[in-house]
């Protein structure tokens, strides 16, 4: 990978922009440097629009969190932020699917302790036992020095991603 962290961010949000609306933050928000939100929704009707079958509404909400280097702590408080962050953002109704709020951090080096709290991280709330849909928190390290990409269980598919766009 070999990038600085300031370039694997850029490359990471050039690439999130193609489906996401990335919304870059200002320098006194740091570590915070960006919030991407995707929305997608799924129909399906008989001849008029008006004999809707079903709907699907799902959503994503994607901080990127930037830093020199990164500990427990840290993935402790910005998790927990996130996952708020994703409760208050996510519109459950009808057709509500799912909701993902995802914290991508990146930084040059983290302690040992700090992996493994992002890699036990988990949070998971159904909404009216499943029946409004349900939502989960993800959480995916990008370690520039070392180019590794690691993540929770749920945070599987944004690593693969991740690594797609970076490698």
């Amino acid at each position: 990978m070999r990038f600085t962290r300031e370039e694997a961010v850029e490359r990471m949000l050039t690439g999130y922009s193609v489906y996401y609306n990335v919304e870059r933050l200002d320098e006194e928000q740091k570590p915070l440097t960006a919030v991407c939100e995707f929305f997608q929704r799924d129909e399906k009707y008989v001849i008029s629009k008006k004999a809707n079958v079903w709907t699907t509404e799902m959503e994503e909400f994607l901080y990127v969190i930037d830093q020199e280097h990164l500990t427990k702590e840290d993935v402790v408080r910005w998790s927990e932020y996130v996952w708020e962050e994703g409760l208050k953002k996510a519109n459950v109704g009808p057709g509500h699917m799912c909701t993902n709020a995802v914290a991508v951090f990146v930084c040059n080096t983290c302690d040992a302790e700090a992996a493994k709290a992002l890699k036990k991280c988990r949070h998971h709330k159904s909404f009216q036992w499943s029946l409004r849909g349900w939502m989960d928190l993800q959480t995916v390290l990008v370690e520039v020095d070392t180019d590794g990409i690691t993540s929770n269980s749920m945070g599987r598919n944004a690593a693969a991603l991740l690594k797609k766009v970076l490698l």
